[in-house]
């Protein structure tokens, strides 16, 4: 594929890909140490009803006011959780079950009973998101990487999830310290001094902004899988935090740049004339990687034990 085709067609969503991924990857990593991998799942379910409330009040398919909704849904899924489990005496694992499945099907519901037709917002498009269909359509080749007209037609996807990938990675580099005692030895670090409470909350707030960012671009496939599967397979490659977040970086990457391509070519390799959801390939490939991983990877019996 020359420039002239792929700048305009595949860059985009190529980078929209991988942004997603690293962004969901990164605090993936801790929330996988911590054992609270589940919360990212949870969040790119309840986020759902907020995202449709939001369109229903406003009417458009805009930012903010579903960065919101989902804010709210967020929030009032927290609320949920907490009385479900202090009411019902039960673990928190159970009423996050509980809370993230009941409040995706009131979405489904919602999206389905809704007048969704004129935008891309329907049950298809919140699970597989709209990955496909953000292309540059000003871009002519790699010189309009340069070209100002140009640019200003570049995706709002694109810069949304540029920026919440850096709003990641400056967490990341500013809390490393805490985040990697209080994940290890909580105890050890509220003797330092640390306030564990808010860092766990911060932490939870930074993965609801990264599920909240990609959820519209890329869907909640992709979002559950990038949380898990990159930092579970690098897991398995290294004892070394920081090793394990470079790898789960290195397979984020890997699983939207592979994941993205066979979409496209994979069927037509085959025989098929048709491509395939890349979302659900991305996610198809970080499932794989995982797997080679966790029969491969150098540390797979320490994970075990």
């Amino acid at each position: 594929m020359s420039g002239a085709e792929f700048v305009p067609l595949s860059l985009t969503p190529l980078l929209i890909g991988i942004f997603a991924a690293i962004a969901c990857a990164l605090p993936g990593n801790f929330l996988v140490l911590r054992r609270q991998a589940l919360i990212g799942d949870a969040i790119s379910h309840v986020v759902l009803p907020g995202i449709v409330v939001a369109f229903l009040l406003t009417g458009a398919v805009t930012a903010w006011p579903m960065m919101l909704g989902a804010a709210g849904a967020a929030l009032v899924s927290v609320v949920l959780i907490e009385a479900i489990r202090r009411l019902g005496q039960i673990e928190t694992g159970a009423a996050m079950g509980v809370v993230f499945t009941a409040m995706f099907a009131g979405g489904v519901l919602l999206l389905e009973r809704s007048d969704t037709s004129s935008v891309h917002l329907d049950v298809e498009h919140a699970l597989m998101g709209n990955l496909e269909s953000l292309i540059w359509l000003e871009a002519t080749g790699w010189h309009s990487l340069l070209d100002g007209d140009a640019l200003a037609g570049l995706p709002p996807e694109l810069s949304r999830l540029a920026v919440v990938l850096l709003l990641v990675v400056l967490f990341t580099w500013i809390f490393w310290r805490p985040l990697k005692i209080s994940t290890f030895d909580e105890g050890f670090a509220q003797v330092l001094g640390m306030r564990t409470g808010l860092l766990g909350i911060a932490l939870v707030m930074i993965a609801a902004i990264a599920a909240v960012a990609a959820f519209d671009a890329v869907g909640s496939i992709i979002v559950i899988a990038m949380f898990i599967c990159p930092p579970a397979a690098a897991r398995l490659m290294t004892d070394s935090l920081g090793r394990q977040v470079a790898w789960s970086v290195v397979f984020a990457t890997l699983s939207a740049t592979l994941g993205y391509v066979f979409a496209g070519y994979g069927p037509l390799w085959l025989g098929g004339s048709d491509s395939v959801s890349a979302a659900g390939m991305i996610a198809t490939v970080s499932g794989v990687i995982l797997a080679l991983t966790a029969l491969f990877g150098p540390r797979r019996r320490g994970m075990m034990a």
